[in-house]
Formats: C-alpha cells, sequence, structure tokens
C-alpha cells in the first residue's frame, strides 16, 4: 500500500492505493538515467517534447513505454502492461497504459506526451 501520487501535479493525494500506478507514472515521467539511486529507472518519453506530430513518434512513445514499464513485469509485480496510444494531432500524445497485477486486477493509467 502506497500513498497515492497525483499524476498532473506530482504531489501526494493523500489517498492511499494499493495497485502499481505510482510505480507506473515514476518509471515514465523520470528521464531516464537522473535517477540517482537507479540509472535504469525512467524513460525516454522527455526526449519527445521537441518532436513533430508525426505518426512515427506515436510509434517511438510506445516503444520508449513498453521499455520503461518492462521491469515491473521481470521483477514479478505485474502480470502483463499493454500500451496504447492515442495522437489527435494537436500536440499532444496520449498513452493508455493497461496493468494486470499478478492478483488479476486491472486498472488504466493514462499518460499525455507534449509534442510540437
Amino acid at each position: 500500500m502506497d500513498r497515492e501520487i497525483d499524476t498532473r501535479t506530482g504531489d501526494y493525494t493523500g489517498q492511499i492505493i494499493n495497485h502499481l500506478q505510482n510505480a507506473v507514472y515514476l518509471r515514465l515521467m523520470t528521464p531516464l538515467g537522473s535517477y540517482w539511486a537507479d540509472k535504469k529507472l525512467g524513460s525516454l518519453l522527455y526526449t519527445l517534447e521537441r518532436e513533430k506530430d508525426l505518426q512515427s513518434v506515436s510509434l517511438l512513445a510506445r516503444q520508449y513505454a513498453q521499455q520503461a514499464l518492462q521491469p515491473i513485469i521481470d521483477d514479478g509485480r505485474a502480470a502483463d502492461i499493454s500500451v496504447a496510444t492515442m495522437q489527435p494531432h494537436n500536440g499532444m500524445l496520449k498513452l493508455n497504459i493497461q496493468v494486470t497485477q499478478l492478483t488479476g486486477e486491472k486498472f488504466i493509467f493514462e499518460c499525455p506526451v507534449k509534442v510540437i
């Protein structure tokens, strides 16, 4: 059980959660290699902020998210994680991440990625 992190602000909400939302959030929003205690934690999603709003960016975002979230499966904390992208071509790309925990419980995590 963890204290929930508000995905819009990065602050704690005061709620207690028993799913992997915080782990997913931290792995996606932390720039890869920037966390001093674990250089493997994080993603390359931050590099897409300067990319044009092209279809190829959607493929890169999905790949970066899958790479960042794979350790959660490797550690045995989740049974499956699937990543889908939605690209309305308005300067934002949305990642829809479905996490299946070992208990079979599923939750959806949405992650916006800014592009130009």
